[in-house]
Formats: C-alpha cells, sequence, structure tokens
C-alpha cells in the first residue's frame, strides 16, 4: 500500500492475509504463510500483465488480489488431479476440479476491472489513412 510520502501509487504486496481472511475463511498458521507469499506473487502478477495497474484503486487490487490467492489454494492439496470419480453403493459421483495446480489467474471480469486488455474500437479513413476512436 502506499507508504508515508506523498506517492499515492499502491505497492505491492496489494493484500496481506488478513484481507484474505476477512473475504474467505479463518487461515491456519502455515495457510497464512502460503497465503503471504501468494499474495506477493499475485500483485507481481498484476503488475506484470496489467500494464495499466497504477490507475486501479486499492481496493480493485486488494480486492482481485485476494480472489486470485483463494482459486489458488482452494484445492492446494490435490495438484495435479483433473477430475474423479467415487462409486457406493451403486452410485457414482463425478467431479472436476477447475484449478487443479493451484495457478494464479485473472478472470475477464478481473482484467476489465484492472483495465487490461480493454480492446478500443477505431477506423482508419481509407481516402487519407487518418485513424479515429
Amino acid at each position: 500500500m502506499a507508504d508515508g510520502n506523498n506517492d499515492a501509487t499502491p505497492h505491492p504486496p496489494f493484500a496481506v492475509a488478513d484481507d484474505l481472511v476477512k473475504r474467505w475463511r479463518a487461515l491456519t498458521p502455515d495457510e497464512r504463510e502460503t497465503a503471504e507469499t501468494l499474495l506477493a506473487d499475485a500483485s507481481d502478477k498484476i503488475m506484470t500483465d496489467c500494464p495499466r495497474w497504477r490507475e486501479s484503486s486499492e481496493a480493485t487490487l486488494r480486492r482481485v488480489c485476494c480472489a486470485m490467492v483463494k482459486r489458488a489454494m482452494l484445492n492446494r492439496d490435490l495438484a495435479g488431479v483433473t477430475q474423479g470419480t467415487q462409486t457406493a453403493n451403486g452410485f457414482t459421483e463425478s467431479y472436476s476440479y477447475s484449478n487443479p495446480d493451484g495457478d494464479l489467474y485473472l478472470t475477464k471480469s478481473e482484467l476489465r476491472s484492472l483495465g487490461c486488455g480493454v480492446q478500443r474500437m477505431w477506423s482508419i479513413d481509407l481516402s487519407n489513412g487518418e485513424a479515429s476512436a
């Protein structure tokens, strides 16, 4: 977050473990340590993938960072498993995991919130070659 000087630009990491707890659930000490590392990684990914991240509010950066880490931590013990099946007494249950490797990624909605990948329509006048938005 912004430090004591007049620089209003948010500084990474954009969220801390307590922010994740407020949005998700209580964390064990080991999970808290993992979360802090992943929050720093998520902040780095935002800065790498979204060149206009400085234009986002601290609240947006915090929200997106926490959402990324929550997704990554949901199936951490099942790394590499993409689907499974259980059978009992003639009943079968099948399921698949949305993020089996615990990757950090940004959804389309989050990319829009961060101003990433926003495409602007434009045209070129073929008579004079001038572009217009």
